[in-house]
């Protein structure tokens, strides 16, 4: 250890090192504790040693109290969330003709999850449900985008085929693009379109979790129009 001189003053660090390793100096020097005073962040007072380590204390509590509210918030936001979407899987099962799929599912994303606009297509229909409007006008172009998605696309809509199915399509400003699959990896058979003229509804940034969900429950109950 550098001994302090005129050369090699002793600095901020050589006191810090020095308190740190020796615990018993204030055990010593009791009467500093009371004596040594800090400037508080709130005004620029003077405070007592301990008066600031009760503020610090004080700050960490106030910290710890937001992040329990904000747990508690979203834990109330997941419930909620997965309360609709069980209401959402309800109604599905109790479709009885698959041909009126499509219709109460964009019905129900739009009541449940307050979606402005939705629309869905799927291709590969069974014959007797060939002629329905959910099963024609989709390009090989969207076909190919849909089986590309890993994850459903959240962001602006850049003038994608898909926003045209869509009843204004003017004020679609951000759109969710969900792919529909048998499984995991197999080839898209639909797409469902969500929109939004809200810019920061479906965001880039935006956790894709729940839209799974809803991609996996709309797969499951779709398939039932497929050959």
């Amino acid at each position: 250890m550098t001994i302090p001189n005129a050369i090699n003053p002793i600095t901020e660090d050589d006191i810090a090192n020095y308190l740190i390793n020796t615990p018993d100096f204030f055990a010593r020097h009791a009467q500093l504790l009371a004596q040594v005073q800090l400037s508080s962040p709130h005004g620029g007072r003077a405070v007592s040693l301990q008066e600031r380590q009760a503020e610090m204390l004080r700050e960490k509590i106030k910290a710890l109290e937001h992040r329990v509210m904000d747990m508690v918030r979203y834990g109330n936001e997941n419930a909620i969330a997965m309360g609709r979407l069980q209401r959402w899987a309800c109604s599905l099962l109790s479709v009885g003709d698959p041909r009126a799929l499509p219709q109460q599912m964009a019905v129900d994303l739009q009541t449940l999850f307050l979606v402005p606009q939705v629309a869905i297509k799927v291709w590969g229909c069974k014959a007797e449900y060939s002629g329905e409007s959910y099963a024609q006008g989709v390009s090989e172009e969207v076909r190919a985008l849909a089986t590309s998605l890993e994850a459903p696309y959240c962001g602006a809509n850049t003038g994608f085929e898909a926003a045209r199915w869509l009843d204004d399509t003017q004020a679609v400003v951000s759109m969710a693009l969900i792919a529909l699959r048998a499984e995991p990896q197999a080839p898209a058979f639909g797409l469902l379109v969500l929109a939004s003229p809200d810019a920061q509804r479906f965001r880039p940034d935006m956790g894709t979790e729940f839209l799974e969900r809803i991609a996996e429950l709309a797969s499951a109950a779709l398939l039932r129009l497929c050959s």
